[in-house]
């Protein structure tokens, strides 16, 4: 077996939410495993912070600030990266948005937009723009980033759910779209210790984690390492249209209820 299966070596990785949780731990990780990265978030400082950081492990980086669900900021963006690099071959769709609300009537139809823009339409805009670049180069992985939230029943979350529910559907199309060349993966995690977890009850997370995870916890944001190396990289040769959780064993968003 080759032991540079999992290497990214020549590689040019772009992430979206790559300023923080689990957006930056992937970035890092592809750093050092020889990719050099493009950080995108909306706010540029954090896109920077990462950057430096991956500067600091010998590779190059672009920061860029870009709002996801933005049609004519993702261009911006194409271009940017393009421009720097002269390609990309991993995309990761690693953005999103899930806010609280008191009730279902009172999502407005502006918070619903933002939640779809975020999670669906702006995936769906860059992955079109990388996609058909990297089927007409040498081909690519484009990861998407879902949530078990799109297969489990999610009361506090039904536009998110719903729109990484299509994300997933998206995936799978994908696949077909932009096949040989181009492999087309989701991640789908469960519960993740990331900054969103500040926010959550964490007493009776705990409680439903030994309950309801096999693994019997959350998810330490490195943990999503594996499963990016894996589709980023040669290790997935054979894998494309696939959705592969990452949660433990576990309900996913349903221990937030």
């Amino acid at each position: 077996m080759d032991k540079n299966l999992f290497g990214l070596s020549g590689k040019i990785a772009l992430i979206t939410g790559g300023s923080r949780g689990l957006g930056r731990e992937m970035a890092l990780a592809f750093a050092d495993f020889g990719a050099d990265v493009i950080v995108t978030s909306r706010k540029l400082d954090n896109c920077e912070a990462v950057a430096r950081e991956v500067r600091s492990r010998g590779r190059k980086a672009l920061a860029h600030a870009c709002h996801i669900g933005q049609w004519e900021q993702i261009g911006e963006l194409v271009d940017a990266a393009y421009a720097q690099f002269g390609q990309v071959d991993v995309l990761v769709n690693n953005a999103g948005l899930s806010p609280l609300y008191p009730s279902l009537t009172d999502i407005s139809e502006t918070l619903f937009d933002k939640v779809v823009a975020l999670n669906l339409k702006g995936p769906f805009r860059l992955s079109a723009l990388i996609g058909e670049r990297m089927a007409a180069a040498n081909g690519g992985s484009i990861i998407n980033v879902s949530s078990t939230a799109a297969v489990t029943p999610s009361p506090s979350a039904e536009p998110y759910g719903a729109a990484k529910a299509g994300l997933n559907a998206l995936t799978r199309s994908l696949a077909y779209a932009y096949g040989p060349k181009v492999k087309v993966n989701a991640i789908m995690p469960g519960p993740f210790l990331t900054d969103i977890s500040k926010a959550w009850d964490m007493e009776r997370f705990q409680e439903r984690a030994q309950r309801m995870v096999p693994l019997r916890r959350g998810g330490q944001p490195n943990e999503i390492v594996g499963a990016a190396l894996y589709f980023a990289s040669d290790a997935s040769s054979f894998t494309t249209g696939s959705v592969l959780a990452v949660d433990g064993g576990g309900q996913g968003s349903r221990m937030l209820e």
